[in-house]
């Protein structure tokens, strides 16, 4: 059970940190540098849209097993 939670755990503070420090980066809109030289770390658009998704496929199956 304590190695689960640690996982669980460890999974939380990579993605919290990863947002953290895309959240801290500046935009290379507003600074005119180029795009290269203030990359984000991850694309949170797309995991949004994947979340979404997941969460759309969980509810479905959910409902097939409940019904």
């Amino acid at each position: 059970m304590r190695t689960f939670f640690g996982m669980i755990l460890g999974v939380f503070f990579t993605v919290a940190g990863a947002y953290l420090y895309d959240s801290m980066q500046t935009s290379s809109v507003a600074t005119g540098s180029s795009a290269a030289t203030h990359r984000t770390m991850v694309n949170w658009d797309v995991v949004s849209e994947n979340w979404q998704s997941f969460k759309q496929r969980a509810q479905i199956e959910w409902n097939k097993l409940a019904g």
